[in-house]
C-alpha cells in the first residue's frame, strides 16, 4: 500500500468523498456535519494523502493546521472493500508521523457520537487519543465526540 500526497479533485476521490458526506449526512443533522468537501480539501492549510494498492483507491485522509501547535485530522475515510483491512490506520499513523514532523504538539479530531461511528473511535482511542471537550471553532454537540492526542 503507498499512502502519498494527493489531488482530492481525483475521479475516484471525489466519488469517495461524496459517498463520505452523504453518510454524513444520513447519519448526522446538517447542522452536525463538520466533513470537508472537495474545495475545503483544496485550502492552504490542508494537506490530503490517499492509500492506493496498486493503483486502486483505498482510503483518504488529511490534516488542518489549526494553528502553529496544534492540527485536526479531517476526511479519515475507508472505501467499503478496504474496512477493517488496516488501511485506516495506516492513514492515521502517516497523518500522526506528519503532524511531529511539522512540529505540532496536538492533535485533535470531531467524529460523531451515532453507533456508526464506534470502528472510527475505536481507531482514535487504540491510537492514543482521549475524549475532550470541544476545540477550534467547535461547540458542544450531542452527535459530536471530540479526541486529542498530545505528541
Amino acid at each position: 500500500m503507498q499512502i502519498v500526497i494527493d489531488d482530492p479533485a481525483r475521479p475516484d476521490v471525489v466519488q469517495l468523498l461524496a459517498e463520505h458526506l452523504d453518510d454524513m449526512y444520513a447519519t448526522s443533522p446538517p447542522e452536525s456535519v463538520h466533513a470537508l468537501d472537495v474545495t475545503a480539501l483544496q485550502v492552504a492549510g490542508v494537506t490530503f494523502w490517499t492509500a492506493r494498492r496498486d493503483g486502486e483507491l483505498l482510503g483518504c485522509a488529511a490534516i488542518k493546521e489549526l494553528d502553529p501547535a496544534h492540527a485536526e485530522v479531517k476526511s479519515m475515510r475507508t472505501t467499503s472493500a478496504a474496512r477493517g483491512t488496516g488501511v485506516g490506520r495506516a492513514l492515521l499513523t502517516r497523518v500522526l508521523d506528519e503532524a511531529r514532523a511539522r512540529g505540532y504538539t496536538r492533535v485533535s479530531l470531531e467524529t460523531g457520537s451515532q453507533d456508526f461511528f464506534e470502528p472510527a473511535r475505536q481507531l482514535y482511542l487504540s491510537n492514543g487519543f482521549r475524549e475532550c471537550g470541544p476545540f477550534a471553532d467547535y461547540v458542544l454537540d450531542p452527535h459530536s465526540v471530540f479526541f486529542t492526542r498530545e505528541l
